[in-house]
């Protein structure tokens, strides 16, 4: 069953949905596979720029000091401080997966504007003022490597490969008699700027990367507690895929019991999801997920339920009563005249779940115990039934 939902969160949370993960895998077939398309990963990326912009606001830029060397004037020393950015743009901006393991990141045609303050220093001379810098044309590329830990089936994210490149710095200096001063090194002072931000640029995006994306892949909910019986384990069985149109994750989608975990004793049949780019986001869920379901609760005992009078519907006619059941058991009736009655039914193997190309095909066996309420509230077997059941097909369609 494939199902592709119209809404998926920014960038950061599709490449963390190829890392959703928990206990150790024992087999390398999911029973849930998330494909993300190119639709998915473009939209991530224009929600990912839209909080980056906004986190950019936040962001306070150290400063900046150099020194500088004239003719005839010799050495001297200038800082840039309190700076402050006043615009962020990323026109351009993509995540593309490549064949393998691994996201493209291209950032293109990237500005930024920031205002401060400087000062410079030769001998006696002081000069400060304040100053405009414009960077543009700033252009980085950067490769994401998606993996994951084979022992907890955590995601695990490096940057794989970094370039960056610059077109140009621009410095306007204002609000100084002396600003003449400085704008006669003012192009030595925009190629330092412009090197020393191009070598760094590498550097933080794969600081982030290690220092910040990576811990938060292993801090993420790997497991989900359903209810006092069983849980459900979305983690990693393998490496992301990635292909040049989509990127696949393959999750292991199984229920497990809360109070005794347990590999179920069958394994998840081949998963495939059509080759269909029209959403952002598709959801394979394999027979696997249910039939793990209908294991745990079966195995917990839960899978019962008491069928007396007092569950029927107060308009029906018919009655659980030694009486009604003479008709067709008269032995019932002699045995125990004008009694109520009520019949326990349970589960006596795993419901089964086969999905087929006409739709679900559901087995479950079920049998149920009838007994005898007698006057001092204990029970009396009266018969059991044995039942198996099959419903075909179930023909629903996501």
């Amino acid at each position: 069953m494939a199902r592709g939902p119209d809404d998926t969160w920014r960038w950061a949370t599709l490449v963390v949905l190829a890392a959703l993960s928990t206990a150790v895998t024992a087999t390398t077939s999911p029973g849930v596979v998330a494909r993300i398309t190119q639709k998915g990963l473009d939209y991530a990326c224009q929600q990912g720029v839209a909080t980056l912009q906004k986190e950019l606001e936040k962001v306070t830029i150290p400063t900046f000091s150099g020194s500088f060397k004239m003719k005839y004037l010799g050495k001297g020393k200038y800082s840039f401080y309190s700076l402050v950015i006043r615009e962020f743009k990323l026109p351009n901006s993509q995540i593309r997966p490549l064949p393998g393991q691994d996201l493209d990141l291209s950032i293109k045609d990237a500005s930024i504007k920031i205002s401060g303050k400087w000062k410079a220093r030769k001998n006696f001379i002081k000069v400060s003022g304040n100053f405009d810098l414009s960077v543009e044309g700033i252009s980085i590329l950067a490769g994401l490597k998606l993996g994951y830990v084979p022992t907890s089936g955590h995601p695990t994210v490096t940057c794989s490969s970094c370039s960056s490149h610059i077109n140009s710095v621009r410095v306007r200096i204002s609000r100084s008699s002396l600003g003449w001063l400085i704008q006669l090194f003012r192009k030595k002072i925009e190629s330092s700027l412009r090197n020393s931000m191009n070598r760094k640029i590498c550097k933080v995006v794969t600081s982030t990367v290690s220092s910040k994306l990576q811990p938060y892949f292993q801090t993420l909910p790997v497991t989900t507690k359903i209810d006092n019986v069983a849980g459900i384990d979305y983690s990693l069985v393998a490496p992301p895929k990635a292909t040049a149109d989509n990127l696949d994750v393959l999750l292991k989608g199984e229920f497990f019991r809360l109070a005794h975990r347990g590999p179920p004793p069958f394994a998840p049949p081949a998963l495939t999801l059509p080759n269909d780019h029209n959403r952002m986001v598709y959801l394979g869920i394999s027979e696997y997920l249910f039939n793990t379901a209908g294991l745990v609760y079966q195995e917990a005992g839960v899978l019962n339920f008491t069928l007396s009078d007092d569950t029927l519907p107060k308009e029906s006619k018919f009655l659980l009563t030694t009486k009604s059941f003479g008709t067709l058991l008269p032995q019932v009736a002699k045995m125990f005249p004008d009694m109520k009655m009520q019949l326990l039914i349970w589960a006596s193997s795993p419901p089964n779940i086969a999905v087929c190309p006409t739709g679900l095909h559901l087995t479950f066996a079920l049998d149920t115990q009838a007994v005898a309420v007698l006057p001092d509230s204990s029970l009396a077997p009266l018969f059991l039934l044995e039942m198996g059941l099959r419903l075909e097909p179930l023909s629903y369609c996501f």
